[in-house]
């Protein structure tokens, strides 16, 4: 596994953190749209969601990621891949606070340090 990770290049890291940002700009996007639903009723709801653009931005976004996804794969091994899409596990909470005004706490700052240490051990 040391070789393997040896052999990871710049653009297939570029490639990994793009598939993390892509990830979660899908995720903030969607709640975006989920903030701008009106109603109680469920079809309306459906209704709304189907009318609104950045709900299928969000979905061209996630078929982005999927596809850089699938490039990545050609060359990295699953093993080594995956953690970086616990980069959305950091970004995603930190785009929350940014656009909707949610709280983050000294926990989330710790853990999203954990995550960003184990990518990096990961990643070297």
């Amino acid at each position: 596994m040391a070789n393997q990770l040896a052999d990871l290049t710049r653009l297939q890291i570029l490639q990994l953190v793009g598939f993390a940002a892509f990830l979660s700009a899908g995720q903030v996007m969607l709640k975006s749209v989920a903030l701008r639903i009106a109603g109680d009723d469920l079809v309306a709801k459906f209704l709304s969601i189907l009318g609104n653009p950045l709900a299928w931005f969000a979905c061209a976004i996630y078929a982005l990621a999927m596809a850089l996804w699938i490039l990545v794969l050609q060359r990295v091994p699953l093993s080594i891949a995956y953690p970086f899409a616990a980069l959305g596990f950091v970004i995603v909470p930190i785009a929350g606070w940014y656009f909707f005004d949610e709280p983050l706490d000294l926990r989330y700052a710790a853990g999203a340090a954990l995550i960003v240490v184990g990518i990096v051990l990961v990643a070297r």
